[in-house]
């Protein structure tokens, strides 16, 4: 129906900078918003970052400063740019849509990719 893929996870020192991918694919009718969220081991998942369709967007306060989230036009795919990167930042990274399904109800449905690790090593 509507998968999410995200990509660009891996290793990287404290410090140092990462950049995540997500691209939405399938029936996608449009997306209205996408966000990032992480869960670290152990720990409850977080939000982010979210864009919006209209551009609104908005950080977590441990994020702020240090992350920018981007999107193509119509936001099929956004980008997560991590800098500066903190060992708390080490992390599953899963992106979630609102899509609204081609030929389905004219609401946005929520969908999540699979996730993402992001290691940031001493």
């Amino acid at each position: 129906q509507v998968q999410l893929e995200e990509s660009g996870g891996g290793s990287v020192q404290r410090g140092g900078s990462l950049r995540l991918s997500c691209a939405a694919s399938g029936e996608v009718f449009s997306v209205h918003g996408m966000s990032w969220h992480r869960q670290a081991p152990g720990k409850a998942r977080q939000f982010v970052a979210r864009i919006t369709r209209d551009g609104t967007i908005t950080y977590a306060d441990s994020v702020k400063g240090r992350f920018t989230v981007s999107g193509n036009r119509g936001i099929l795919t956004t980008y997560l740019q991590m800098t500066n990167v903190k060992l708390e930042d080490s992390a599953v990274y899963y992106c979630q849509a609102d899509v609204v399904v081609a030929g389905g109800k004219n609401r946005p449905s929520d969908f999540w990719g699979q996730g993402t690790r992001v290691t940031v090593s001493p």
